[in-house]
């Protein structure tokens, strides 16, 4: 496992981590995956990279990051070094609908900018539950692009993290970027995608 897979499986659990920490000690498993995704939406509409870096799919219910979901899951899957690095932090129950935060979130594995974007998806969307949040996703360009193939009976579509970037659909004031904050931290994403495609 590379490096950089291996920061973004400890991103996913610590952001899972935060979340459930910031909720009293646990968070429903849906309503965490959701806020994420608003803070990698954010983060990069700002700062031209997600948090997380996960690879996202639209799915009946809104837009899901499969690092994240593997992660919340605690997967048999999951690499030895992700998955006991995981259970020393998050505990995910029976019916896999609550994750509980067993230690103090770490950081140390996040920026700044990181840390800033999830409190503020947080105060903006913390008061709502899962399901409202999985309505207001369906209302970004990123996932309405895939409605149609969803209810065709298609269960999960690969996202482009391009389509993040869009103006069109709904844009709630805390994804209100201006035009060329917008347009800077596009390009900043696209030259860090070709240097990673290079260096592969």
């Amino acid at each position: 496992m590379n490096t950089s897979t291996l920061t973004s499986y400890r991103k996913a659990v610590q952001a899972l981590n935060l979340l459930a920490s910031k909720k009293g000690g646990s968070i429903n498993k849906m309503k965490a995956i959701k806020l994420i995704y608003f803070a990698d939406r954010l983060h990069l509409r700002k700062y031209g990279r997600p948090i997380v870096g996960d690879m996202y799919f639209a799915m009946k219910l809104g837009p899901v990051g499969s690092r994240i979901k593997r992660s919340a899951d605690l997967e048999e899957g999951l690499p030895d070094v992700i998955s006991s690095y995981a259970r020393k932090y998050i505990r995910t129950s029976d019916d896999k609908k609550i994750i509980d935060s067993l230690k103090v979130p770490d950081k140390n594995v996040f920026s700044e900018t990181d840390l800033k974007c999830l409190d503020a998806v947080y105060e903006v969307f913390a008061d709502r539950d899962q399901f409202e949040l999985a309505k207001l996703t369906h209302e970004y360009p990123e996932w309405s692009k895939h409605e149609r193939t969803l209810r065709s009976g298609k269960k999960r579509v690969p996202m482009d993290y391009d389509d993040f970037f869009s103006t069109g659909g709904k844009q709630d004031t805390i994804f209100a970027q201006d035009p060329r904050t917008l347009a800077l931290s596009k390009d900043q994403f696209e030259e860090s995608r070709e240097v990673e495609h290079i260096l592969a």
